[in-house]
């Protein structure tokens, strides 16, 4: 009896970690989501409620994180981040991932909602994966360096408490400023038109570029076991939610573009 205790212990212990091991964390996402919402336009709107049954893209952004621990499901998880080569400055579809990555998972999805012969199961799968995915997009460390699993082995403290610098940028920074998904969302940054298209600007290519190279900078921001807080939750959370946003109006557009 003992034993099984234990072996049930361990088994939920491992559970949890992968569970809380999200991209974003569930509260970026939904911000990304909802951020997305208000800049769809009417027919894009119209056909993303026929195929969620009603459901936001808030309510389904967590989904490709909550199907993680279903073995049937395992075969999505490279999809969350892109690592180029060391020694490469453009993705390369010769060294890439064979089991897929972010950028091939976002053109994927985008292909199946084209796809007019799609099914609407196949059609609702990946709008949700897309949801999440572009989230993922603008976290900077699902871009990173494969070698330290995109700062995952990067070893710091948030205030007292253990973590990585992944974490720090997934969730931790966002759950110590303590706003709901809406909240971050109705206090987004008030953008002109000429923001808007500027955030807009290019493929999902360039984005990968955009985040890889905010990734060098912040790599160069911390140090190892380096205890963080405060001072950098001030320097770094406008980022944050700048790249929350970026995430929401280029789903949008993302989204516009299929269905309008």
């Amino acid at each position: 009896m003992k034993k099984l205790l234990m072996l049930a212990f361990v088994l939920l212990m491992g559970n949890a970690g992968f569970a809380n091991d999200n991209d974003w964390g569930k509260t970026g996402h939904r911000a990304t989501g909802e951020i997305a919402e208000n800049y769809l336009n009417k027919k894009a709107k119209k056909a993303i409620d026929k195929i969620l049954n009603g459901q936001g893209l808030a309510f389904v952004a967590n989904y490709a994180d909550d199907i993680k621990s279903d073995p049937d499901f395992r075969k999505y998880g490279p999809w969350h981040y892109v690592n180029l080569a060391p020694d490469e400055e453009k993705y390369n579809e010769e060294t890439a991932n064979p089991k897929g990555d972010l950028y091939q998972a976002i053109l994927k999805c985008k292909e199946v909602l084209k796809d007019e012969n799609a099914s609407k199961e196949d059609k609702q799968f990946y709008l949700k994966m897309l949801v999440h995915f572009v989230g993922d997009l603008h976290q900077p460390f699902h871009v990173g360096r494969g070698a330290d699993k995109g700062g995952n082995d990067i070893q710091v403290r948030w205030y007292n408490e253990g973590s990585n610098i992944h974490r720090v940028w997934d969730s931790q920074m966002i759950d110590s400023y303590q706003m709901s998904y809406t909240e971050l969302a109705e206090n987004s940054r008030t953008l002109s038109r000429a923001q808007i298209e500027a955030i807009e600007k290019g493929e999902v290519i360039d984005w990968v570029y955009e985040s890889r190279e905010m990734a060098d900078e912040l790599y160069d921001s911390v140090e190892v076991g380096e205890k963080l807080g405060y001072e950098y939750m001030y320097k770094h959370l406008p980022t944050v939610l700048k790249q929350l946003q970026k995430g929401g109006i280029r789903l949008a557009k993302i989204l516009n573009e299929i269905y309008g």
